[in-house]
């Protein structure tokens, strides 16, 4: 059987080494959750947040098939792992993700520069009470936010920014998850307002607003376009990582 363990620290020692902030989320027990199949000496766990499943320890088959129903994005500790999804999921789509590094020392002469450089005609928003409530109505800006269990909960503990023309969210950059020390940021432009420069903006704008409160902005990239959007702000990329897409149903980070 698989159970959510309520002491994160017994599973803690699975993950030593493996910098990754949506880890620390569930950890911490600030989002997500982490699951065993003993839960009283753990040797595997999955650490489940958003739509990703970060799998440690021993190999366990019962944990790779309790997987969530819709889309599941799983990353695995290390080739075991990959094995083991290979053979539950033989569908599932081998993917290269791109980490980078956590400990990037930022310009913020570059990034005040980049802020001030926003269009005419464009505006630039923090995600408060009625920004969230605009990004709810699409699927898209919704990812902005949907991952936090709440409004109430969001407007705590994430931090977002956006990118308003002519009253609507055209751009944005916002924590997809939150652990203690930070934010995993979260990215997108409508296609019909990318390269302008919109998500180099506004992801500038919230990195300072972290910076400004003490909090490390976490970048995770999905492709090589995310790559160079985190270069450009100051970022180094560290290495690439297997993912597996579990599911036919849409991507939704």
């Amino acid at each position: 059987m698989i159970f959510e363990l309520e002491d994160t620290t017994k599973a803690a020692p699975l993950f030593d080494g493996w910098e990754e902030t949506l880890i620390y989320s569930c950890l911490q027990k600030v989002m997500g959750k982490v699951f065993v199949t003993d839960v009283d000496e753990p040797k595997s766990a999955v650490a489940f947040v958003g739509c990703f499943a970060l799998l440690a320890g021993e190999p366990s088959e019962e944990l790779v098939r309790g997987k969530p129903d819709g889309f599941v994005i799983m990353i695995p500790q290390n080739d075991a792992w990959s094995s083991l999804i290979e053979k539950c999921y033989p569908d599932a789509i081998k993917r290269t993700r791109y980490a980078i590094r956590k400990d990037t020392r930022f310009d913020r002469e570059f990034l005040e520069k980049t802020v001030a450089g926003i269009p005419d005609g464009y505006e630039l928003r923090d995600i408060d009470s009625e920004i969230y409530d605009m990004c709810m109505t699409d699927p898209v800006t919704a990812s902005f936010v949907c991952v936090f269990e709440s409004k109430e909960k969001y407007l705590e503990d994430g931090r977002g920014m956006v990118i308003m023309k002519d009253g609507k969210i055209v751009s944005g950059a916002s924590s997809y998850t939150r652990y203690k020390e930070g934010i995993e940021i979260e990215v997108d432009t409508n296609e019909d307002e990318r390269v302008k420069g919109l998500a180099t903006i506004v992801c500038a704008a919230l990195i300072l607003r972290c910076l400004n409160e003490g909090l490390y902005p976490s970048w995770d990239a999905h492709n090589m376009i995310s790559v160079h959007l985190a270069q450009k702000l100051g970022y180094e990329f560290s290495h690439e990582y297997t993912a597996y897409e579990v599911s036919s149903e849409k991507r939704t980070h």
